[in-house]
């Protein structure tokens, strides 16, 4: 027999808050709204997010999707209580992988889980989402919140991240044009992005520095330039593929750095040779290979070192292609060429010395 008093338990007894819930939707719906484009204008709420792929003047698209997380680069934002920018990284790490196949990110969905729902803190972390989404031109259209007790310790929670693009069949990439010869164009990152914290989370462990000391590079604390958001190439990579024609591949350089990234774009018989005195890496990278004594071929397999895009295209169009990622405010450098490759052989391989 139950003892009295102890029967009558509701859902918030097990420690998920249903009212904290509908009042983070309701904090989220402004954010939302500002991400409406043509195909997407409905409230979240339903069951579905809807896209109308005729509005948005598509005649015969393919649809490409993706999807990623943070990774442990939300550790930091946990400990330093900054929730404002993950969201970018979110968006910014599902984007870019579309764009990269020609395509233009249409729409975005979000998965936060959590052991307590803080609906403010969500509310700051679907407001990092929205920013993603309106930088790239893609409607968050749904998304989900699970408040999980005892999954997640307190304080923590998980991220993922699903966007869907489209292109005109015939127009994805990379090109089967490919050749020795093409130009390598780096296209310059904003710092470590998003892949290789928990790296940095050992190195920064072994410095003894805390999140809100005065970071040793750049200006502001340790957690703010450890935050900085990753970049989002999806407008100006757009408007040269749009505008030139010209663009025969790209690669987002995310975990795996060059070695792991750039093959996967590349013909068997064709490697890029990448010439590591053409990077400019940020003092960032310099300090966490310094401080952490990890070797430039570590860092280069497990950092994007500074490019966080590559883009392959004829040596002839090259400039032009440059110029018009230039314009739109785009860091752009020579990195390297296309050259032969044996069977078997890399798909990757370096001349010059990094400098960090």
């Amino acid at each position: 027999m139950s003892e009295p008093g102890k029967n009558g338990l509701t859902y918030s007894d097990a420690g998920v808050d249903i009212d904290a819930g509908n009042l983070l939707v309701e904090k989220i719906k402004p954010h939302v709204r500002s991400t409406r484009r043509p195909g997407a204008d409905g409230e979240i709420g339903g069951f579905g997010g809807l896209f109308d792929l005729k509005a948005a003047g598509f005649k015969d698209p393919v649809l490409v999707a993706a999807n990623d997380g943070v990774g442990t680069k939300l550790k930091i934002a946990i400990d330093a209580n900054k929730h404002d920018t993950v969201g970018i990284d979110l968006v910014a790490m599902c984007v870019n992988d579309l764009v990269v196949q020609g395509a233009e990110p249409l729409f975005f969905l979000d998965y936060f889980a959590t052991g307590k729902l803080d609906p403010d803190q969500g509310a700051a972390i679907v407001g990092g989402i929205a920013a993603g989404c309106r930088e790239a031109g893609c409607a968050l259209i749904g998304g989900e919140t699970a408040e999980m007790p005892g999954m997640y310790a307190g304080g923590d929670y998980d991220l993922a991240g699903f966007a869907v693009g489209a292109a005109e069949r015939g127009q994805l990439l990379p090109a089967g044009d490919i050749a020795e010869g093409d130009v390598i164009l780096g296209l310059a990152s904003s710092g470590v992005h998003s892949n290789g914290y928990s790296l940095v989370r050992k190195i920064v462990s072994l410095s003894g520095l805390a999140w809100d000391a005065p970071a040793p590079f750049g200006v502001g604390t340790l957690a703010d330039v450890l935050m900085t958001p990753t970049r989002i190439y999806v407008k100006p990579l757009l408007k040269a593929i749009r505008e030139t024609g010209k663009l025969k591949a790209l690669a987002h350089i995310t975990g795996g750095g060059f070695p792991e990234n750039i093959p996967r774009v590349l013909p068997k018989h064709l490697a890029a040779e990448i010439d590591l005195s053409a990077i400019q890496a940020p003092a960032v990278f310099s300090w966490l290979a310094k401080t952490g004594g990890v070797a430039a071929n570590e860092m280069l397999r497990t950092f994007n070192c500074g490019v966080g895009m590559i883009v392959v295209v004829a040596a002839q169009d090259a400039d032009q292609v440059a110029s018009v990622l230039k314009a739109e405010g785009e860091t752009v450098f020579a990195l390297g060429r296309m050259v032969a490759r044996d069977e078997g052989a890399a798909g990757t391989i370096y001349k010059g010395t990094l400098t960090l």
